[in-house]
């Protein structure tokens, strides 16, 4: 076997206040937040003199993690566009399972977050939806029927 498992994934954000209370407001919860400054991070990442908070988020049944990320130094830069469609080269969005996508939606909008296009139906198996939050950051959610 090549690997064990995907252990987290890594969103850089400038508002980590914002990031955090979206993902917890859809059901993750929160492991812990620190600051990291230390000179084996630098040797990972490949940059100098990082400085970053770092926020580590689990999904409940403890098989998805999202490693959230604010750089003070040095600075966070755009890769692309803000608010960068769907079609756009690179990670697009998570998928999360969700037992009423009306009733996450609703909580996700009171932390900005916009439906992307429509709530949707595929067959007689889901219904799915691409919400945009803090960041530009695409979500999809689907709720599975029956």
């Amino acid at each position: 076997m090549t690997i064990q498992r995907m252990d987290n994934i890594l969103i850089v954000v400038d508002d980590l206040d914002a990031a955090v209370a979206f993902f917890v407001e859809l059901g993750m919860e929160l492991e812990g937040r620190m600051p990291i400054e230390e000179r084996w991070v630098d040797r990972v990442i490949g940059l100098d003199d990082a400085r970053q908070d770092v926020a580590m988020l689990s999904t409940p049944d403890g098989h998805g993690r999202l490693e959230l990320t604010r750089f003070h130094t040095p600075k966070a830069i755009s890769a692309e566009p803000a608010n960068a469609p769907t079609n756009t080269l690179g990670i697009r969005r998570i998928m999360f399972a969700v037992d009423d996508i009306q009733d996450v939606l609703a909580r996700l909008q009171t932390h900005s977050a916009e439906l992307v296009g429509e709530v949707t139906q595929f067959e007689d198996s889901y219904l799915l939806c691409y919400v945009r939050g803090p960041e530009g950051i695409l979500v999809g959610l689907a709720e599975e029927l029956g």
